[in-house]
């Protein structure tokens, strides 16, 4: 059958075409490992050549699940590969237990040849592991950062949606894969060939290593009162710290009284309890994704001891700390 007429001039008709190894971890995201896989398929369709091959891998070689249920057949095992592959790590639910002795074993033996190399999701998590992010920046799902921060302080973590250091590369989930994807495509066969693929996923507004993975606080609660969204990104930036609604109010030139209004106002409840709500949220994340002790993660969360923090855990979510965190465990034993 013959090739699809190209619908861009290639500013590299030589090259030969370049492979994509996806390494897929038990419960991988598939919308993130889609989004690349499809990047590269338009764009062998609109170049009308094959300038992008790939397979798939994964610890057993032989079928792996998403998080959505549906399996995949794999085309190996963790195999050898060369200096020339780029390597995809596809991370989702789970990435702790999915992270196994052999997926770092074979990520640290794989990336002394210096291809390469970068992971998808929460797959930076796989790659922090391994110490392949050591000293570099990187990003993960926002979901994850609390519990990725605590665990890697040697890494610069960002809140981009993607992220290019040297050799080594990482997005935050979801479509930021397109992103990623759009940018190698873009620096093999130039903008153009980005931007028809683009066209191609009707994605019209193509993000950079500049853009932040969430939402700004206004858009994000609702709200467009600026003194109400810098008091928040205040609060979301003091968890281990907590700073008083009186302290609150002043920075942004007001009483706490008019704060407390402003609260009740937009957001139904008083300052310390939407603070409270932020730091219960963190200590749950990091409960759940790390093997910090109950008492650190009170005090990283700015508790001063465990008994009130599991105080105010049990009044929230209707469970204490500890028995959260054993349920947690049992069903990923499951």
């Amino acid at each position: 059958m013959p090739s699809p007429r190209p619908m861009v001039k290639d500013p590299a008709p030589a090259a030969a075409p370049r492979r994509f190894v996806f390494v897929l971890l038990d419960n991988f995201t598939l919308l993130s490992f889609a989004s690349a896989l499809e990047s590269l398929r338009i764009a062998n369709r609109m170049l009308g050549r094959t300038a992008y091959t790939w397979m798939l891998i994964g610890e057993g070689g032989t079928r792996i699940r998403c998080s959505a249920g549906t399996e995949f057949q794999l085309d190996s095992d963790l195999t050898d590969l060369t200096r020339d592959d780029v390597v995809v790590v596809c991370g989702g639910v789970d990435v702790q237990k999915s992270t196994t002795k052999k997926v770092i074993s074979w990520l640290r033996r794989e990336a002394r040849k210096g291809m390469l190399l970068g992971g998808l999701c929460t797959a930076s998590y796989a790659l922090a592991k391994a110490g392949l992010l050591d000293g570099k920046r990187a990003t993960i799902h926002w979901e994850n950062q609390d519990s990725f921060a605590e665990e890697f302080e040697e890494v610069d973590l960002t809140k981009s949606v993607f992220v290019v250091d040297g050799n080594r590369f990482s997005t935050a989930g979801g479509i930021a894969s397109i992103d990623l994807m759009l940018k190698l495509i873009a620096t093999d066969h130039g903008e153009e060939l980005a931007n028809l693929v683009a066209d191609q996923f009707i994605y019209s507004s193509i993000r950079t290593d500049q853009d932040t993975q969430r939402l700004s606080v206004p858009t994000r609660i609702g709200v467009r009162h600026p003194k109400l969204s810098r008091v928040i990104q205040m609060m979301e930036s003091h968890i281990e710290e907590p700073i008083s609604p009186s302290v609150l109010a002043r920075d942004v030139g007001m009483s706490t009284r008019q704060l407390e209004r402003l609260f009740r106002r937009y957001l139904t409840r008083s300052p310390k309890r939407y603070y409270m709500e932020l730091r219960l949220q963190k200590a749950r994340n990091l409960l759940m994704q790390t093997d910090m002790s109950v008492i650190n993660v009170a005090l990283a969360c700015g508790f001063a001891s465990p008994s009130h923090f599991s105080k105010c855990y049990r009044a929230h979510y209707d469970t204490t700390p500890y028995r959260e965190r054993g349920s947690h465990a049992t069903r990923l034993s499951i």
